[in-house]
């Protein structure tokens, strides 16, 4: 774990946790996102999104590119699912306490992955 991370910042693995379950609570609810999760097993994608939230704040990576590109690769995921999705994932690191700046860190990092995502 790196010094000085928002990984570290926001309390690492456990913490990262509890946001990512918040994040899927309230994806699971919206119309156009929650049926990507409707056969999925949530406690795997829970794990998996822990650890790319993790990278996101700086934490250690589990994920290269091309794995990104293959997990997503059979989902129609559009610009708008993505844009939803980072509103949630905005909203639930407001909720979770952090701050505005790291927000923006977080969402850009997010924003990075975008063409790996989108179809």
């Amino acid at each position: 774990m790196a010094e000085g991370t928002l990984y570290e910042k926001y309390g690492g693995f456990s913490q990262i946790s509890r946001i990512v379950l918040s994040f899927y609570d309230t994806l699971l609810d919206n119309d156009e996102i929650g049926p990507f999760f409707d056969d999925v097993d949530m406690s795997r994608i829970v794990d998996h999104q822990t650890k790319f939230m993790a990278s996101l704040l700086g934490g250690p990576a589990s994920y290269t590119d091309n794995q990104l590109r293959q997990l997503h690769s059979h989902l129609s995921i559009t610009d708008a699912h993505f844009d939803e999705l980072e509103e949630v994932l905005r909203g639930t690191l407001s909720q979770h306490g952090m701050t505005a700046e790291d927000i923006e860190v977080v969402i850009a990092e997010f924003e990075k992955r975008r063409p790996l995502i989108v179809r």
